[in-house]
């Protein structure tokens, strides 16, 4: 294999998604002599929509060995179950419901789940919402923290909530303090290319010159790199992705007693508000289609809902919702909002940024450091943001909650068809009775959202026949005493702390 010693990675744009491709390729690279710049301006302020993770992040700080007891008091972070959602369906027991992070514990429930389900839209009538079958749905409903005591034989699964500017600001001193990686201020002007097209250098406004073998482009929705120099298209996912806009604003949290630990999306009038639980502050901020409500509206939307008045200051926020065709182009890689953005209702922005990046380096070692498998890499990381899209999508399609006067918004998801073939194969399999957890290891998307996360969506919403058209069950059906894994559950919710006691360890 052909030895990285004479890669020199320049990466553009810093930020959260900078610093953690900055870390990544020196903790794996940095050894065998590859070096890593980072160049970045302080006057190009961090977008920073984004407040949680999903459990990628753990396996992140695993990686580069930091200990959560290091990062997460630097950074007002908190642990995350996962995502309850609150007013998308208005169908009686359905009106809210809770994501789980799927975790080995759930082996024990989920059959049972998937059965409940498919005997409920067969209209047999047996309990089949969610959050009666998995754990991480009782430790967040009784803000338990998901850290597990030695004795207990299972492993959590779970992601945080934390502060992306203190994060940002962690790994980038982490990364220059202890993996060497190069850190340059400045605004960079010009891009200089060579013959073949590859990136040679970025010219900064003071005229200096940084060269490199290759180059990220972590510049942001400005994306520099790929929008700019290479001209990359992007794709854009306003065809059935209506939210372009966002109005965000911190509040102190009402109860300081408590600390949930679960991130809480609700729907509003155009869109849907997440409530994110930090140790010092709740981050807040409505998610919206511009194109069913103004910004001014939407600001006092959230500000009723928050029950703050006129007090306290609104961002707003645009959002290019989408991403780049190539994620890998010539000599570049794009991360974070210059690689594409997927609305954060599944928080799943920073988790595409570790997977690109440690797609990437599989793959360009694999190569031996040249781009011999650059076109399989894009095609997996295309597949990995239509993959998420889908179930993205889905929230919206399948939601069953009435438009306020004046607004047609989840009317329109309502009846939006433009779907993917995959998405039409999960829904057609679901609404005729079908073995969903068979057709998704079909369709090859369960590397993406498991079996249980496309579940737990369906059936938390109660996209079921209606309560006339069910039946009791007859003896071709087996009744799972679902009190008995209630006791279950809770026999296993015995083992974890409250929430704000799990994070006192860390004082």
């Amino acid at each position: 294999m052909t030895d990285p010693a004479a890669k020199d990675f320049v990466i553009l744009g810093g930020g959260t998604a900078g610093w953690m491709a900055a870390c990544l390729l020196a903790n794996q690279w940095r050894g065998r002599g590859a070096t890593v710049t980072l160049i970045e301006s302080k006057e190009i302020g961090i977008i920073g929509v984004g407040e949680g993770s999903t459990p990628q992040l753990k396996a992140f700080f695993d990686r580069l060995g930091i200990a959560e007891r290091e990062w997460m008091p630097a950074c007002d972070a908190t642990y995350k179950n996962g995502i309850s959602f609150h007013g998308w369906s208005n169908r009686p027991g359905y009106e809210s419901y809770f994501h789980p992070f799927p975790a080995p514990i759930d082996n024990h429930t989920a059959a049972k789940f998937f059965y409940n389900t498919r005997a409920r839209r067969t209209g047999r009538d047996v309990d089949a919402h969610p959050d009666r079958f998995f754990l991480p749905a009782l430790l967040a409903a009784t803000e338990k923290a998901p850290i597990a005591p030695e004795h207990f034989p299972f492993e959590p699964t779970y992601g945080y909530h934390f502060d992306a500017h203190k994060v940002g600001a962690f790994l980038a001193d982490h990364a220059t303090e202890n993996l060497g990686v190069r850190h340059i201020e400045g605004r960079v002007e010009n891009v200089e290319r060579a013959d073949n097209g590859d990136i040679a250098a970025l010219i900064t406004e003071d005229r200096s010159r940084i060269a490199g073998n290759f180059f990220l482009d972590c510049s942001g929705f400005r994306a520099i790199l790929f929008n700019g120099a290479l001209d990359e298209p992007f794709l854009p996912f306003s065809d059935n992705l209506f939210n372009d806009s966002a109005v965000v604003m911190p509040t102190t949290r009402a109860d300081q007693t408590r600390l949930p630990s679960q991130t809480k999306a609700t729907a509003l009038s155009a869109g849907w508000v997440w409530d994110i639980p930090l140790t010092t502050r709740s981050g807040n901020g409505y998610v919206y289609s511009s194109s069913h409500i103004d910004a001014e509206a939407a600001e006092c939307e959230l500000r009723q809902h928050l029950g703050v008045g006129d007090t306290g200051e609104a961002r707003h926020l645009k959002m290019r919702v989408g991403r780049v065709r190539n994620s890998w182009s010539h000599n570049a890689l794009a991360i974070g909002l210059s690689q594409g953005f997927l609305e954060p209702l599944e928080a799943t922005a920073l988790h595409i940024v570790i997977a690109t990046v440690e797609q990437f380096i599989g793959s360009f070692e694999a190569g031996d450091f040249t781009p011999e498998h650059r076109d399989s890499f894009n095609a997996d990381i295309a597949a990995r943001y239509e993959g998420i899209r889908d179930y993205i999508v889905c929230h919206y399609k399948v939601n069953r909650r009435e438009d306020a006067a004046g607004i047609d918004y989840w009317a329109a998801n309502r009846a939006n068809q433009n779907l993917s073939d995959d998405l039409k194969s999960v829904l057609t399999s679901w609404y005729t009775g079908g073995d969903l957890t068979a057709e998704i290891s079909r369709l090859g998307i369960g590397k993406y959202y498991s079996a249980i996360s496309w579940h737990s969506l369906l059936a938390g919403y109660g996209t079921f026949p209606d309560d006339a058209k069910i039946t009791p069950p007859g003896d071709d059906i087996v009744i799972h005493d679902v009190s008995e894994i209630q006791r279950f559950l809770d026999r296993c919710a015995l083992n974890f702390d409250d929430h704000a006691q799990a994070l006192s360890v860390f004082d």
